[in-house]
């Protein structure tokens, strides 16, 4: 089972998933997919507002936020998913995401948070579904200092897509597992 969809001019035939009894979500994979990678990048940043700097969860997002930092010379972070031996002075939150099991860490060290003090940042993301992994991302942004101008996805999941504070390129409806639209 497939659901096609339209990434702002490009379509895409996303494999439906099932993650449980009565939940499937259309799987949205950028890895390995250089020409949407490119084409959310740009559209994307057609849309933000003017930032300092752009931050995006480990690991489904680098690819775009590489390439969104590429196209317009802004330069980009990441919260990692665990810290690492070369981060000083950590700055943590957890987040439960919709398509992770089990709680998940998000962060950042001394250096990040110094660069984003007082900065315009957009937090971008593949997909925002729960909001869960950007309300973990706000919470790093304000625990750095800096202000949130912009949340950016490719795509908003379910309700998401009724959000007025997040710039996406398309809607993701949820399903059923049998493929059906919720």
């Amino acid at each position: 089972m497939t659901y096609t969809i339209d990434i702002a001019g490009l379509k895409r035939d996303l494999p439906i998933c099932p993650l449980n009894d009565s939940l499937a979500i259309g799987a949205f994979v950028m890895f390995g997919d250089v020409e949407i990678t490119r084409h959310a990048a740009e559209k994307l940043l057609e849309k933000l507002p003017e930032v300092d700097y752009l931050i995006a969860p480990e690991a489904k997002a680098i690819p775009l936020i590489y390439e969104m930092s590429r196209q317009s010379g802004i330069p980009y972070l990441l919260a990692r998913k665990k810290a690492k031996a070369y981060m000083s002075g950590i700055f943590e939150v957890t987040v439960q995401s919709i398509t992770t099991a089990g709680e998940q860490t998000l962060v950042i060290d001394t250096a990040d948070a110094e660069a984003m003090n007082g900065k315009r940042i957009a937090i971008v993301d593949d997909v925002i579904s729960t909001g869960e992994s950007l309300r973990a991302m706000e919470a790093l942004v304000g625990k750095a200092g800096g202000n949130i101008a912009a949340r950016a996805a490719v795509l908003a999941e379910g309700d998401a897509a009724n959000r007025d504070d997040i710039l996406f390129l398309a809607p993701l409806p949820l399903f059923k597992p049998d493929g059906t639209v919720l």
